[in-house]
């Protein structure tokens, strides 16, 4: 094989990986397979991941990046009220995490190791957005007062369990839309002060 010239092998073979985990799962993934993919040695995806561990880990770091990215990116395209913000983000989270449901389960899995010290901090971004949302609320006064990570747990639970419906398939994908509208609202009036 040829070697590989033009400079970005680490974003080809983190691309391949992720097309690859999402069509076979991470116990397909390959380093073999991902340099025939990408066209160089198989030597060469060495370089930047000595073994399939970093490969994994940098593709849940990548993960909670962009998922941090997408979360940002929802809360700018919505106004200042906080529900329209609350909605904004937990149906971004969704999307994630319905759309790379393998990837979102690598990146929990990966961050709960040994030696994760990357991908928590990789994880604190979109995480610590979701806690200063609650936040938000509550000193608007439109959550209840307390710890804001017990609040946001609530609600975090309450997404992810969505999302294992819609991944499981006991759910139609199509009805994601008011699913998520129907449960911020029952979070919020759930969670309203007394």
């Amino acid at each position: 094989m040829s070697p590989y010239h033009h400079g970005n092998l680490r974003t080809t073979l983190l691309a391949a990986a992720e097309r690859s985990l999402r069509q076979h799962g991470a116990d397909q993934l390959s380093l073999r397979e991902l340099a025939r993919e990408a066209g160089v040695s198989h030597a060469a995806p060495r370089r930047h991941f000595p073994d399939r561990q970093s490969l994994l880990d940098a593709l849940a770091e990548a993960g909670f990046a962009r998922l941090d990215q997408e979360l940002r990116a929802a809360l700018t395209t919505t106004g200042t009220e906080f529900g329209s913000r609350l909605h904004a983000t937990a149906a971004a989270y969704l999307r994630f995490a319905t759309e790379d449901a393998a990837l979102l389960e690598l990146m929990f899995t990966r961050k709960h190791r040994e030696g994760a010290d990357r991908l928590l901090a990789a994880a604190a971004a979109p995480f610590g957005l979701l806690h200063d949302l609650i936040a938000e609320g509550q000193n608007e006064g439109l959550l209840q007062p307390g710890d804001p990570q017990r609040v946001g747990i609530v609600f975090f639970a309450t997404l992810q369990g969505i999302a294992t419906l819609i991944n499981g398939s006991l759910v139609a994908p199509e009805l994601l839309d008011g699913i998520v509208e129907t449960a911020v609202d029952q979070f919020m009036r759930g969670s309203r002060r007394p």
